[in-house]
C-alpha cells in the first residue's frame, strides 16, 4: 500500500500538465498586475464558488421578485 502511494506520488510531481493552465510565464510584464487579478479571481472561485453562485442566485431571485411586484403595483394602481 506504501508503494502505491509513494509511486502515485512520484508519478504526480513528474506530470508536465499539472499546472498546464498556468499562462503566468506567458504573461508579459506590463501586464502582470492584471493578470495576478485574475488569477485572485480564479481562486475565489475555486475556492468559494458553489456557495458564491447560491448566494447571487437567491439575490438574482429577490431582485427579479421585486421588480415583478413594483410592476404589478404600478399596473394595478394606474
Amino acid at each position: 500500500m506504501s508503494e502505491n502511494d509513494d509511486r502515485g506520488a512520484a508519478i504526480e510531481s513528474d506530470d508536465p500538465t499539472a499546472n498546464a493552465g498556468d499562462l503566468g510565464e506567458l504573461i508579459p510584464e506590463s501586464l502582470l498586475p492584471v493578470w495576478r487579478r485574475i488569477e485572485a479571481i480564479q481562486a475565489f472561485r475555486e475556492t468559494y464558488g458553489d456557495r458564491y453562485t447560491g448566494v447571487l442566485e437567491i439575490l438574482t431571485a429577490f431582485v427579479l421578485t421585486a421588480g415583478y411586484l413594483y410592476w404589478l403595483f404600478l399596473l394595478l394602481t394606474a
